[in-house]
């Protein structure tokens, strides 16, 4: 009998495009949902639609885009873990820390029910994800990375994205912080490995190596 295959879709949030992702395997029911967005009814009628349950709640950062659909799941499915790197897990209940005050709304998610550091696997759904920390968009963030895909594939939120680099203006916000990460923790993976972002479209880590005008062969970069 053929393998089963992993899947991964993509649904994309209002108003800021951010990347809401559902992994999971096509001879399976649970599924792994990363960084809920602003939209939590487009990822219900995904998964009622593919009659799934999500196994956990992954979260790459603590940014009120990519948290504000835990709520909403959380009550749905009050038994799913919610996820996230250590060092951002306070973002999650803090309105100012996850900048949703910023913008008048004061999001809150439910508090972390497992938080990861770099060098942990998380597994779930029939997946198993290495960790990596990754800071510089902000002080907490970490990324996924599916080794059992192939290509490999990365999971990596507000870090690395087609053509640019996630924003380090916010407080806890650092560039060299985030070129380092990017330099030490991406870039050492397969130049096929696809890096699914948490705003636009797919890459790869051997197109952003050389053409990435902020981190790559044009900013100096080299092997």
């Amino acid at each position: 009998m053929p393998e089963p295959l992993s899947q991964v879709a993509t649904i994309v949030s209002v108003p800021f495009e951010e990347n809401t992702y559902i992994l999971h395997y096509s001879d399976r029911v649970d599924c792994l949902v990363i960084d809920p967005g602003l939209e939590p009814l487009k990822i219900f009628k995904y998964l009622d639609d593919h009659q799934m349950v999500p196994a956990a709640i992954l979260c790459t950062h603590g940014h009120s885009d990519h948290i504000a659909g835990n709520a909403e799941l959380k009550a749905r499915w009050p038994d799913c873990p919610l996820v996230i790197g250590h060092g951002d897990a306070v973002k999650l209940t803090d309105p100012v820390l996850n900048l949703s005050a910023g913008f008048g709304v004061h999001l809150v998610s439910p508090p972390a029910d497992k938080t990861l550091r770099g060098g942990d696997i998380f597994e779930g759904a029939g997946f198993r994800l290495e960790v990596l920390e990754t800071p510089g968009h902000c002080s907490g963030h970490i990324s996924f990375v599916d080794r059992s895909s192939s290509p490999i594939r990365v999971f990596g939120g507000d870090v690395l994205f087609q053509g640019s680099v996630g924003r380090t203006d916010f407080e806890d916000g650092d560039f060299e912080q985030l070129r380092a990460s990017i330099h030490g923790k991406l870039f050492p993976l397969p130049e096929t490995t696809v890096v699914l972002p948490g705003h636009g479209p797919p890459t790869t880590i051997g197109t952003e190596k050389r053409s990435n005008p902020f981190v790559g062969l044009p900013a100096g970069y080299t092997d």
